[in-house]
């Protein structure tokens, strides 16, 4: 374990940057909730000018002006590794809230595994995540350092939610699929184009991924029970009552690392995993098909990710914005996942004939960039300083599920408003 002398227990890094400014605050609003009742932490980026304004604008929206004297700033730079190594060494958990995480990640995660601070981020890019995990998983295990992507929206509701899901089964799940539908109020909603980036850079990139993940040399996972059918492109959903696609996000590979953790670690059975997002009806899916059909064109030329990297709103008919959504528009906005599992009951034998019991769970929480992913991210990081003997025996790169499995982070989630419940 890092050593708990250092001088900061968190450093939010890129603090003042959009997502980075809503952990700031989330942060603030915690700091009961550390080691003992008591969080020291710092922020840390490029500028002492717009962290001083971040901490300032912090200070305002929370009415607790000891922020803008009580925080310390930390001047650190993606390009100048000394920087980001004294910047470690006085932290035990580094917040990496500097994204897109494919041009700016490594250098961070480098410079905590040599210094020995935990690293948390909200990737949501699985050539990042897996690509660290490959390259830096060997040092932080030496160095008993956890590294540990997707910490925010992308991807604790999903990994979290199907262990959840597999815990409250009684019996063995096989198989579970999720199903998210996201509710904006009558102010709209929208997403920082910061997400953008990492989409059109991550689509332009998709050959990289596969002959990454060829370097690993995993084995297939057992299936046990039914083998989990794919579904269409595009569907109507009994579910969820609407039209639903395939989610595009980083869940279904975080999930599956998280599983195969459980059967390499806990000789548990791995389940299947499908994702699945509500589009609503005819309208949207006009709109989403014209926008698909735009972006598969235009990402595959460095011209074309120019234009869309350049005009966010107009190729995802205002869905991504250079400005992010307003704080109204964000109180107005929520998001569900539904899970819908099946397995064996624990009077039948998972080696004979079919699944024959069924599971539905739900995980909610506010709005899902910028409210959600802030409370994610901060209850990882205090699960990691208040829960250590439940963590994972050595270091190393971690998806959530697998780091937090046996702590009490769905309990930390749900007092903060991101509810799991079986229906």
């Amino acid at each position: 374990m890092a050593p708990i002398h250092r001088p900061y227990h968190l450093v939010v890094f890129g603090a003042s940057g959009f997502t980075g400014q809503f952990v700031v605050e989330e942060v603030a609003r915690t700091v009961s909730e550390g080691p003992k009742g008591n969080l020291k932490w710092a922020v840390a980026g490029r500028s002492r000018q717009k962290l001083e304004k971040v901490l300032e604008q912090a200070a305002g929206a929370l009415s607790k002006p000891e922020l803008r004297t009580e925080v310390d700033i930390i001047v650190a730079d993606v390009g100048e590794p000394d920087s980001l190594a004294a910047m470690c060494k006085q932290a035990v958990i580094v917040l990496n809230c500097v994204g897109p995480y494919r041009f700016y990640g490594e250098p961070v995660v480098k410079a905590c595994v040599e210094n020995g601070a935990h690293h948390i981020d909200l990737c949501g890019e699985p050539q990042f995540l897996e690509g660290m995990q490959l390259n830096y998983d060997s040092q932080a295990a030496e160095k008993g350092v956890y590294i540990v992507g997707s910490c925010g929206f992308d991807s604790i509701p999903a990994d979290m939610g199907v262990l959840y899901t597999r815990d409250q089964f009684k019996g063995t799940l096989t198989a579970v699929e999720s199903f998210l539908t996201v509710s904006t109020g009558p102010d709209g909603g929208c997403i920082h184009d910061g997400t953008w980036q990492s989409a059109v850079y991550g689509f332009a990139d998709s050959q990289k991924l596969q002959s990454l993940r060829r370097k690993f040399n995993h084995k297939p996972l057992p299936v046990v029970g039914s083998k989990l059918k794919r579904r269409g492109a595009l569907f109507y959903s009994n579910e969820i009552q609407q039209y639903t696609v395939p989610f595009m996000g980083s869940d279904p590979s975080v999930v599956k690392r998280t599983q195969r953790f459980v059967v390499e670690e806990h000789q548990a059975t791995p389940v299947q995993y499908g994702a699945y997002a509500g589009v609503g009806g005819i309208g949207n899916i006009i709109k989403m098909m014209f926008a698909g059909i735009m972006f598969w064109f235009l990402v595959k030329f460095s011209f074309g990710r120019n234009l869309l990297i350049k005009y966010p709103e107009f190729f995802s008919f205002g869905l991504f914005s250079k400005a992010g959504p307003t704080r109204k528009q964000m109180e107005g906005s929520s998001f569900q996942f539904a899970f819908y599992g099946e397995g064996y009951t624990e009077e039948q034998d998972p080696s004979q004939g079919k699944p024959n019991g069924k599971i539905r769970t739900l995980v909610q929480g506010p709005e899902c960039g910028y409210v959600a992913t802030p409370i994610a991210m901060v209850q990882a990081a205090l699960t990691i300083l208040n829960e250590s003997t439940a963590l994972p025996k050595k270091g190393g790169v971690y998806t959530p599920g697998a780091v937090f499995a046996k702590t009490t982070l769905i309990d930390r989630l749900n007092k903060h408003g991101i509810q799991f419940s079986v229906l």
